[in-house]
């Protein structure tokens, strides 16, 4: 059970449950306080007349049924005087997978730890109130990691351009694609290392998990150990996906980024302190939450920054303006939701079979008429043994292996490819240089039924190769073999003991021994447009 706090005393609360045939998922729920504790709570806060004047018009919308103290997370959003009528039209929701620290006061804000680099976190978003408007259009969303304090954001590209020399061809802010969901078209831009940007759908589901690079103390004046990190903020833009993109919402949240492991024994630090506490003194503190809910930045302030920040006059001409270091993500593939931190979503049974089914619903939509991007399959396919360094260490960022960016940095394409398995392992370990060089061989995965077919009166076989083993996958390659449309592919039997027809479902196909030979004989139907195939296995000829 998560509990994530808001503004108002009231709670949300995340709890798994099984949906029939569907897996296991995540609901969110919304509790509220009983009556004695609202009162005290709100005795402490100083509201100015306007709203205190609509406060009780607001909780009632909260229901009558308080004694079930749990709601559906739309209702209860509702309700709430942040979410009123007149502002769901613009409402946002964003939540980052990471706990919040326990030893923040109350009137403070809060403060989420982060371990660098190789853990991702996922930053949940929704777009609240009707939906119906946003049918069939997409919304162009850009994370961004910033600074929390005003010195230093006045100085960010300057602290941004040292760190890039420490550490050429990594990127502060980064995107894991294989977990990532619901996504279109991911930008990574060259040049702005602390920020990422994306295209969504609305109305479905859709979480990106991003990994930060840097760390607190990086950016401390005195490094001599044992210095306090300076806090980040990561924040998050939504804009129209149009030409001239008008800024919808935005949010935010303070974090502190520790080496591996390192946010880990923070928390373990910060509970210890507080339990030494009494309980007068913990109740000055906030509890801790195992979600961050990022609050809401005014568009004013946001939209000032970005006309004060040197080389941005507006968003439209800073996409034309950095064409050359955008490189373009289509398609991020549809993968399996961690349910212990996502509301309403469902484990796809067969995630392999996913990405055809997304690409006909989801249409590609460029940032600009006047952009160009690299082709996907330029990262996403083998090594070119043409890639400069910089185009291996976006080869090497795509494929996962962030963490040796730095190793490779002065590596051509044909530098990584001289390199043998043993020097990989050697250089990597085990586990990540087997990876490694599999990828750059462009291995393909090993099938998990292989079958040979032969159509009579022919003697040649030809091999199948099957990943999901389903009938459907079966359709699809026997329709390419022999040059006809899946649709014409009706019944299809195997030959079974005393020369029965056995009717070929998922569970036959899951049951047949690897490297089965099989004759096909094929026959049309009574109707004629389609045909009947029976699979006799050699040894029955």
């Amino acid at each position: 059970m998560i509990h994530t706090p808001d503004s108002v005393h009231h709670s949300y609360s995340w709890s798994d449950e099984t949906g029939a045939g569907a897996g296991k998922r995540s609901k969110m729920f919304h509790s509220t306080p009983t009556a004695s504790t609202t009162t005290n709570s709100l005795s402490t806060w100083d509201i100015d007349g306007g709203l205190a004047a609509d406060f009780d018009g607001s909780l009632s919308g909260l229901g009558t049924e308080l004694g079930t103290a749990s709601y559906n997370m739309s209702e209860a959003l509702l309700a709430l005087p942040v979410f009123k009528q007149e502002n769901l039209e613009n409402g946002f929701q964003y939540i980052l997978g990471a706990a919040t620290s326990p030893a923040v006061k109350l009137n403070e804000e809060t403060l989420t730890y982060l371990n660098q680099g190789s853990q991702s976190y996922e930053i949940k978003l929704k777009k609240l109130g009707d939906l119906s408007e946003l049918q069939g259009k997409y919304l162009r969303s850009i994370v961004k990691v910033l600074f929390h304090d005003r010195r230093l954001q006045f100085m960010e590209k300057e602290q941004i351009d040292s760190w890039k020399q420490m550490r050429p061809g990594e990127r502060i802010l980064d995107i894991d694609i294989p977990l990532s969901y619901g996504l279109v078209n991911v930008n990574l831009d060259a040049v702005r290392l602390n920020q990422l940007e994306f295209i969504w759908d609305p109305t479905k589901e859709t979480g990106l998990y991003v990994r930060v690079h840097c760390i607190s103390t990086e950016f401390t004046a005195k490094k001599h150990g044992g210095e306090k990190g300076v806090p980040f903020r990561i924040q998050v833009e939504t804009y129209t996906n149009t030409d001239e993109a008008k800024l919808l919402h935005a949010a935010s949240c303070q974090i502190k980024v520790f080496k591996p492991k390192g946010a880990d024994r923070k928390h373990k630090t910060d509970r210890e302190k507080m339990e030494k506490r009494s309980d007068v003194e913990k109740e000055k503190y906030q509890p801790s939450y195992e979600c961050t809910v990022l609050t809401e930045v005014p568009k004013d302030q946001i939209l000032q920054a970005n006309s004060g920040y040197s080389k941005t006059q507006s968003l439209t001409s800073s996409f034309a303006e950095l064409n050359r270091g955008l490189q373009t993500i289509t398609h991020v593939p549809a993968s399996i939701c961690p349910t212990h931190i996502i509301p309403g979503c469902t484990a796809s049974p067969n995630p392999s079979l996913s990405p055809p089914q997304s690409s006909s619903s989801h249409t590609p939509l460029p940032f600009s008429h006047n952009q160009t991007h690299e082709p996907v399959d330029v990262l996403s396919g083998p090594l070119s043994s043409d890639a400069q360094a910089t185009d291996v260490a976006q080869w090497l960022h795509y494929h996962r292996f962030s963490n040796y960016v730095r190793v490779f940095q002065n590596f051509s394409g044909a530098d990584l490819l001289r390199l043998s398995r043993d020097d990989l392992i050697q250089i990597c370990g085990l586990a990540d240089g087997i990876r490694l060089d599999n990828a750059l061989q462009a291995r393909n995965i090993r099938p998990r039924l292989t079958v040979y077919i032969c159509q009579e009166p022919e003697s040649i076989y030809h091999a199948l190769y099957m990943d999901s083993l389903v009938l459907e996958e079966f359709k699809v390659k026997l329709s390419t073999l022999f040059g006809i449309q899946t649709q014409q592919i009706g019944d299809i039997y195997m030959q079974g003991p005393s020369q029965i027809h056995i009717l070929l479902t998922d569970e036959v196909i899951q049951n047949i021994q690897d490297q089965t030979r099989f004759v096909v004989e094929g026959m049309k139907d009574e109707s004629g447009d389609k045909y009947r195939i029976l699979l006799k296995t050699v040894g029955d000829r």
